[in-house]
């Protein structure tokens, strides 16, 4: 309910209706309250959602006018989401079952939620860290070294929270959001972990903070590396994965028994042609 609304006064009208309906609406109340807490909740989550989303819009506007980003992970995310769409339209399309709990693909354990807040922090927070660090002393090599990543990451992330609110795509194409954007970063970071590790070198008289932003850098690639390959080959394609396509043949199944049992209810309930000459 907006402000305004608050500050209009009632007419008489409502208010007889009001004071003749008082002792019904006592009793739910409650309800109400429960109802009003609940969607406030929900519209709190959704606006700090859409602040995300929009703070990883201007991540990746400013990354791309930086030109600190190839012209090929400029164009992967744009062939990614048509690709995406195509998949959704021919080879996947969703069932129409629009729930949030039926999109859910993986039910998130209090491990689980540690396992992407590590994830987090390690991919973007740090990584971005580093990046306006570079900006501060001046070291182009690391900004230009960790654009890459922090571009295709936001990304993934921004496509993530728009196909999981929308209902035209499936689990396996949901699944394969994160699949198809880590396989690209891993060769990212890869590359990240070249630039860091073997083209970059401390003068021998280097100071205690140049040393320490040095294996920062080194530490963080590395540590990138790790973490973005154990979630691909440990968790995504030998768990997430075959839960998505799990969850959507599934779905797929009931739905096509419902429609046979339909169907057999359909023919069960028509009459014959004895009973309409009966007739």
């Amino acid at each position: 309910m907006s402000g305004a609304t608050l500050a209009v006064a009632p007419d008489t009208d409502q208010l007889s209706e009001t004071t003749t309906s008082a002792a019904t609406n006592a009793q739910e109340k409650p309800l109400n309250r429960q109802q009003q807490q609940k969607t406030e909740t929900g519209r709190s989550a959704m606006g700090s959602l859409r602040v995300i989303e929009l703070q990883l819009v201007a991540f990746i506007m400013v990354f791309s006018a930086s030109g600190l980003v190839p012209l090929i992970d400029l164009i992967f995310p744009a062939f990614i989401s048509a690709y995406l769409l195509a998949l959704a339209r021919f080879a996947f399309p969703s069932h129409g079952n629009s729930s949030p709990s039926s999109r859910e693909i993986v039910q998130g354990s209090a491990l689980f939620r540690f396992y992407i807040i590590i994830g987090t922090t390690v991919g973007l927070f740090l990584p971005l860290a580093y990046v306006l660090g570079g900006f501060a002393r001046g070291d182009n090599h690391a900004v230009r070294s960790a654009t890459p990543h922090l571009f295709l990451l936001s990304f993934q992330i921004l496509s993530e929270n728009i196909i999981s609110g929308l209902s035209l795509f499936s689990p396996p194409v949901r699944a394969l959001v994160p699949l198809l954007y880590t396989i690209r970063r891993i060769f990212v970071v890869i590359d990240w972990m070249d630039d860091v590790w073997l083209n970059k070198s401390l003068p021998a008289n280097a100071e205690l903070k140049d040393v320490a932003w040095f294996w920062f850098g080194r530490s963080l690639s590395a540590a990138n590396l790790l973490y973005f390959s154990i979630n691909f080959f440990v968790f995504l394609i030998p768990q997430f994965l075959p839960r998505a396509f799990e969850k959507y043949f599934t779905e797929r199944e009931e739905i096509e028994s419902k429609m046979a049992e339909d169907k057999r209810s359909a023919a069960a309930n028509k009459p014959s042609p004895a009973d309409k000459k009966a007739d």
